[in-house]
C-alpha cells in the first residue's frame, strides 16, 4: 500500500485562491431591445362588472394570449378557418368521449360544419349504440370480470354483429351497417343522442376502426371475424380517402383515443400521401386527452404537421370540459357578432 500522499483538495479554499467570475465585465443589453415571450396585452382579464356583459364571448376574449390558452384558441380559429374554406374537419374519438354524455355537443358541430369525418374506435361505436338503443350504457367491468358475464349483453352482441354481416352483404363500412340499423329500428330510446345515427342523417361519414379482441361484441357467439374485417377494412379506405380533404387547411382532432386512432391515421395518411403525391399537407392537428400519451403525440401532433408544413397541438384537460369549451369557442368564431348561425345550427 502506498503512503504517498495525496494533493490537498481544500488547498485552494485555505489560501482563497479559488476563482470567480468577474460580474463587472458582463455585457448587458437594453430591456426595450429584448424580445419578450409575454406582453401585458396577453394578459387574461376578470370578469365584467355588468351581469350583462358576461358572455360566453366575453370569456373566450378574456383568456390570456399565453401557452394552453393560445393553443385553445388557435384550434377554436382553425376549425372555423376550415368550415369556411370546406375543408375536412376530421375528429377521431374514443369510448369515454361518448360515456361522459357529449354526444349533443358534437352532433351539433355536426350540424354546423364543424365536424366533417368522424372516425372512433371500436368501443365508441359500443357506447353509442347501446346509448341509441336502450339509454345506457358503461358496465361495471370489475364485477361483471369476477364471474365472467362481463360484456355478454346479449342484445349488443346479436344486434352489432348482425349489421356487420348485413353490412358486408351489401358492400357497407362498419359505420354505416350500425347507421343504418339504428335507422331502421322503431324503438330506439334515445336516437337523438347517437352519433352514429345522427351523422347517417346529417350526411357526415361515420368510420369505425375494430381491434379484434378488444371490443365486447368480439366475445359474442354472434361474432363473425370476417364481417368485422370486411366492413373495418371497409371503413379504413374510407377514412383514407377522406383525408385528401385536409390539404392546406383542414384540421384534424384526437380526442381520448391513445392508441387505436393515432395508429389508424398514421397508416391511413401515408395511403392518402402516396395516393395523392405527397398530399394533403398544410393541416392543423390537435391531441385533446385528459393524459399525454406517446402515440397521439406522435402520430398526431408531430409526425404529420412536420412532415407537412402544418401545426400540432396537444391539450389536456378532461373531456366533459374541454369538449364543451371548444365547442362552444368554434361556434362563437363561426356564430360570431353580425355572422349568423350556420344553416341547420341548434344554435339558430
Amino acid at each position: 500500500m502506498s503512503d504517498e500522499r495525496q494533493p490537498d483538495r481544500d488547498a485552494g479554499s485555505a489560501t482563497g485562491n479559488v476563482p470567480e467570475a468577474d460580474l463587472s465585465r458582463v455585457t448587458t443589453v437594453p430591456v426595450g431591445g429584448r424580445p419578450n415571450k409575454v406582453l401585458a396585452e396577453d394578459f387574461a382579464a376578470p370578469p365584467p362588472a355588468d351581469p350583462g356583459a358576461r358572455t360566453f364571448g366575453a370569456f373566450v376574449a378574456s383568456l390570456p394570449r399565453v401557452l394552453q390558452a393560445e393553443s385553445f384558441l388557435a384550434v377554436a380559429d382553425a376549425v372555423a378557418a376550415a368550415v369556411e374554406r370546406r375543408r375536412t374537419v376530421l375528429w377521431m374519438l374514443g369510448g369515454h368521449v361518448v360515456k361522459t354524455g357529449l354526444a349533443p355537443v358534437l352532433i351539433d358541430l355536426m350540424r354546423r360544419g364543424a365536424i366533417t369525418h368522424v372516425a372512433s374506435n371500436g368501443s365508441a361505436g359500443v357506447h353509442d349504440y347501446e346509448m341509441a338503443r336502450w339509454g345506457g350504457t358503461s358496465e361495471d367491468v370489475e364485477a361483471g370480470l369476477a364471474d365472467g358475464s362481463f360484456g355478454m349483453a346479449d342484445e349488443t352482441g346479436r344486434g352489432m354483429n348482425g349489421a356487420f354481416v348485413r353490412g358486408m352483404g351489401e358492400g357497407w363500412g362498419m359505420g354505416e351497417a350500425l347507421a343504418r340499423d339504428l335507422d331502421a329500428r322503431d324503438d330506439l330510446a334515445y336516437p337523438e343522442l347517437s352519433l352514429l345515427l345522427q351523422s347517417y342523417r346529417l350526411g357526415v361519414p361515420y368510420t369505425l376502426h375494430p381491434a379484434l379482441g378488444a371490443e365486447i361484441i368480439h366475445q359474442h357467439p354472434a361474432a363473425n371475424g370476417a364481417a368485422i374485417g370486411d366492413t373495418g377494412h371497409r371503413d379504413f379506405r374510407r377514412l383514407a380517402a377522406s383525408l385528401a380533404g385536409l390539404d392546406e387547411g383542414g384540421v384534424v382532432i384526437n380526442v381520448g383515443s391513445a392508441v387505436v386512432m393515432p395508429e389508424v391515421f398514421l397508416k391511413a395518411l401515408t395511403v392518402a400521401r402516396n395516393l395523392g403525391e405527397g398530399r394533403p399537407r398544410g393541416f392543423v392537428t390537435c391531441d385533446l386527452d385528459m393524459l399525454r400519451h406517446y402515440r397521439p403525440r406522435v402520430n398526431v401532433v408531430e409526425r404529420p404537421t412536420r412532415s407537412g408544413g402544418g401545426r400540432g397541438f396537444s391539450i389536456t384537460g378532461h373531456h366533459e370540459i374541454m369538449v364543451p369549451l371548444l365547442a362552444w369557442a368554434i361556434a362563437e368564431r363561426l356564430d360570431g357578432p353580425g355572422r349568423g348561425a350556420q344553416e341547420g345550427s341548434t344554435g339558430e
